[in-house]
């Protein structure tokens, strides 16, 4: 479904991303992983639209959006969902969650019908007409996800949604993305909690000081010495190949 070819950015001196190629399969989880700093968000940005690559071309669903506007990429059926999460505080959470389905309806009618269905689906049903500014940050993950979903995408960016979150509700963010799948929405992710890549990835590419230095199953990473020298460590390493 997405098909990514060379990709590099590069700012003032600092090569952010080099040559970079990957592929995510229509209906996969698929996960992007490294170190801070190792370029997963420009590759996510440049993906969704928000930074042009200096080089190389991006294909989603048989066509090329290289360079095309984030809006336009999401009108396509691929959106993204941000690490820092910031909901329109002013407004509930169904009225957050309509803006993103104001992208494929004007009828605000039908907008919020489908935003209190995709956020009832989501966990938030007993939340929707209370103020965002009112969730936790589990539930403004969950939102963010919800606006982004209300699009009614083909695929789904998810950058960091578990970040910041404890055990059990890593676990509710788990299920949540499964279900998502399961609906027939692709997804790739950008995530650092291996337990989590390891439960939810059919695939894993994994990013170094901007180059892809590894491509496999969680297995297969959670066993590649390159990447345990360059990002795992042993202890991640054999807590991902535990839940692999």
């Amino acid at each position: 479904m997405l098909e990514v070819t060379h990709l590099s950015k590069s700012f003032g001196g600092l090569r952010a991303v080099n040559n970079v190629s990957l592929t995510v399969p229509q209906g996969a989880i698929t996960a992007l992983i490294g170190p801070n700093g190792a370029g997963k968000t420009t590759t996510f940005a440049m993906i969704a639209g928000f930074i042009r690559p200096d080089q190389g071309s991006i294909t989603f669903a048989g066509t090329d959006i290289t360079g095309l506007r984030p809006d336009r990429i999401a009108a396509l059926g691929m959106v993204r969902t941000f690490q820092i999460t910031q909901p329109f505080a002013g407004l509930t959470v169904a009225e957050n969650i309509r803006v993103g389905a104001f992208l494929r309806t004007s009828d605000p009618d039908a907008a919020m019908t489908a935003a209190r269905e995709i956020g009832s689906r989501l966990g938030l049903a007993t939340f929707l007409d209370r103020p965002a500014a009112a969730l936790t940050v589990a539930g403004r993950k969950r939102l963010e996800v919800a606006r982004a979903l209300a699009t009614n995408p083909q695929m789904l960016l998810l950058d960091e949604v578990m970040a910041g979150l404890n055990p059990s509700e890593i676990n509710g963010i788990v299920e949540m993305i499964q279900a998502i799948r399961a609906a027939g929405v692709t997804i790739l992710l950008i995530e650092h909690i291996m337990q989590a890549v390891a439960a939810l990835a059919e695939q894993v590419h994994v990013l170094a000081e901007g180059t892809l230095i590894a491509s496999g199953t969680p297995r297969e990473i959670a066993n590649n010495p390159a990447v345990i020298e360059a990002y795992l460590g042993h202890g991640a390493a054999a807590k991902m190949a535990h839940h692999a």
